[in-house]
């Protein structure tokens, strides 16, 4: 026999977790959502840039919803600002020799996040070569991703792409640490046996603030935990671009981020200590190179994190239409499943993402947890293959459905009662080839 179909509503008021018959059912209220999100998408907040007026307001705004929620700091914290820096290191003097001769500057390029550096020998140097035959493009991306010290030598038949790289590397990067001991030098040249290497690196290196947002409410399980994060930056002001040049930002990510402070209201307001302690972040820097997620991931072990929700852009309608949203890689863990269950009977649906060959599993801030074995998993209902205001100024709070945001909120906080209650486990993400 068919199950009947019950709304979200009929759910919330009949929940499992825990909610004592003299207490009245917390909600998820669409007008606290539409309060929320307006707040954070508005002119005011300048389109959230790092390192702008504009992201500060946007964090003090989220720490006060966290206390009126009445969260608790993470462990060793004394406020819900978790601030770190990252350091903008601006390329300087660099000067290479190979056997005795000094390399023209538009033959070699460094790779490093250190302030000085100095090889006067090559021991304790690996040495790799790119013939003229490799895919110098494929290799690149595991040339970037190597650590200690490495000298590549690039044949010269990869001059127009050696070039191009070059180019990128001559600008300010950033990275979470000064490392004065990882580096890669590249040199295009014909020689593969080379016998004496002496690099001296210049760099100039500036700290820069950033910080996440973070509560929790602690679990009978205190090392158990369940994460529900989204990021709160956005693109900020294009400065000399015609027309509207704010980019508020709504849908990305916003959206997700109301659904964090909704969720953190939703289960506090719970009026019991959950079984598993369930932890709250809106993420600095998704948009500059996850570096808020990356820090996150570093404060926290890895192998107590049984799940985490990460919301992306719940503001619009799903491509299989009402009351559903997608997931992305649903075949890494046994997440996606659990929730399909967690809402089975119910008028919404969960299903694996859409888009596969846009690779959006890797493209938030799950993919840092996920690479450490969380199951960690984005949520998501936009159309991202059609939607016209994906970082764009248009990106604002009128094109949202507040009905659609509020009852996807809904269906997550209902999704997530069995982790939380310990019924339901996710499988761990096989990080193995995870890019």
């Amino acid at each position: 026999m068919k199950k009947p179909i019950l709304s979200l509503l009929t759910f919330f008021a009949a929940s499992s977790l825990s909610i004592t018959s003299c207490q009245t059912p917390p909600e998820v209220n669409q007008e606290d959502v539409t309060r929320i999100i307006t707040t954070l998408a508005s002119d005011e907040m300048e389109g959230r840039m790092i390192f702008t007026p504009g992201i500060e307001k946007a964090s003090q705004f989220i720490q006060e919803e966290f206390k009126k929620a009445g969260l608790e700091y993470l462990e060793g914290m004394d406020s819900y600002n978790q601030q770190f820096n990252i350091y903008s290191i601006t390329p300087g003097n660099a000067i290479i020799s190979v056997d005795g001769k000094v390399v023209e500057p538009q033959n070699f390029l460094t790779m490093s996040s250190a302030e000085n550096l100095e090889w006067p020998e090559l021991e304790g140097v690996t040495v790799h070569t790119v013939a003229a035959s490799d895919n110098f493009q494929s290799k690149y991306g595991e040339i970037s991703r190597m650590s200690g010290k490495n000298l590549v030598l690039v044949d010269p038949a990869h001059k127009d792409f050696f070039g191009r790289i070059k180019n990128f590397t001559l600008r300010a990067n950033r990275a979470t640490e000064v490392n004065n001991n990882d580096a890669t030098v590249m040199v295009l040249t014909n020689n593969t046996a080379i016998k004496s290497l002496n690099v001296k690196i210049e760099n100039t290196v500036k700290a820069q603030s950033l910080s996440n947002v973070t509560g929790k409410i602690t679990g009978n399980r205190e090392n158990e935990i369940v994460l529900f994060g989204a990021h709160y930056d956005h693109l900020g002001i294009r400065e000399g671009m015609e027309g509207d040049n704010l980019f508020n930002g709504a849908n990305d990510d916003a959206s997700g981020t109301t659904a964090v402070i909704t969720l953190a209201k939703y289960f506090a307001a719970m009026g019991k200590k959950p079984e598993r302690t369930i932890v709250f972040v809106a993420f600095t820097a998704e948009e500059s190179g996850g570096y808020g997620s990356r820090h996150f991931s570093e404060q926290l072990n890895p192998d107590e994190i049984v799940a985490m929700f990460n919301i992306e852009m719940i503001g619009k309608g799903a491509k299989e239409g009402p009351n559903t949203a997608w997931i992305t890689g649903f075949e890494k863990s046994s997440f996606g499943k659990l929730l399909q269950d967690a809402v089975e009977g119910t008028e919404y649906t969960f299903y694996p993402d859409p888009y596969p060959t846009q690779n959006l599993f890797y493209r938030s801030d799950n993919a840092t947890l996920a690479r450490l074995g969380v199951p960690a998993h984005s949520i998501s209902t936009t159309q991202i293959d059609i939607d016209q205001d994906y970082h764009k100024a248009s990106d604002e709070v009128s094109t949202l459905d507040m009905a659609h945001m509020t009852n996807t909120i809904k269906a997550i906080a209902k999704a997530a009662e069995g982790m939380i209650s310990v019924a339901q486990t996710p499988t761990r993400v096989d990080p193995t080839g995870l890019r």
